[in-house]
């Protein structure tokens, strides 16, 4: 079994990761087709525009993976994990991480199975919306022929937030996993004696 010392030095560094990644992730999804006119002109998905992978998934657990990672440090250094105090502000901030990484999950959920804002031709004018919301007895997720035959711009722009999207729920299943074991670890961590009650 991994002790609980070890165990945060390999989280700390691992949400980090995944943090980054989901700013990465969430950006790109604000310049469809690499292009920057779509953000310019405000026409961008609204899940994208809302940003979860940069403040949920990214920032909050940012914030968890550098208390964790000091931890991790001092873990390293000593049998001590830090104060107690040090342990409960890590228990609090992975449970933040939990939270943003959550609202991450369910923001790329419902973008991924509303679909993007695109211009589309509906009955022959052409119109800037969401043209997958009311698609009757049809999922345009399983149907690609759909993803280049409705959306006439951005070009690519289905399967740019499908893939996006896809990458997003993908992490923030990963951090809410990480953080769940870190408020474990660090329950642990102060149940077992591995923090110092002083300073």
């Amino acid at each position: 079994l991994v002790s609980l010392p070890s165990c945060t030095r390999i989280l700390g560094p691992c949400l980090t990761a995944l943090a980054v990644l989901s700013i990465t992730a969430n950006v790109l999804l604000l310049f469809p087709s690499w292009r920057w006119s779509y953000m310019k002109d405000g026409l961008i998905t609204k899940q994208a525009k809302q940003m979860p992978g940069v403040w949920g998934g990214g920032v909050m657990v940012l914030l968890a993976a550098a208390q964790i990672t000091a931890v991790g440090w001092r873990c390293g250094r000593s049998s001590h994990c830090g104060t107690c105090q040090n342990m409960f502000l890590s228990i609090i901030l992975s449970g933040l991480a939990l939270l943003g990484s959550a609202a991450c999950f369910i923001m790329s959920g419902v973008g991924l199975t509303d679909g993007p804002l695109c211009l589309y031709n509906q009955t022959g004018a052409l119109k800037w919306d969401y043209p997958f919301v009311n698609l009757e007895n049809q999922n345009y997720l399983y149907d690609q022929s759909l993803w280049n035959s409705v959306c006439l711009e951005p070009p690519n722009i289905v399967s740019w937030n499908v893939y996006f999207f896809s990458v997003l729920l993908v992490i923030s299943v990963f951090e809410m996993v990480l953080a769940s074991l870190q408020i474990i670890n660090g329950f642990f961590g102060c149940l077992c004696g591995l923090c110092e009650t002083g300073k």
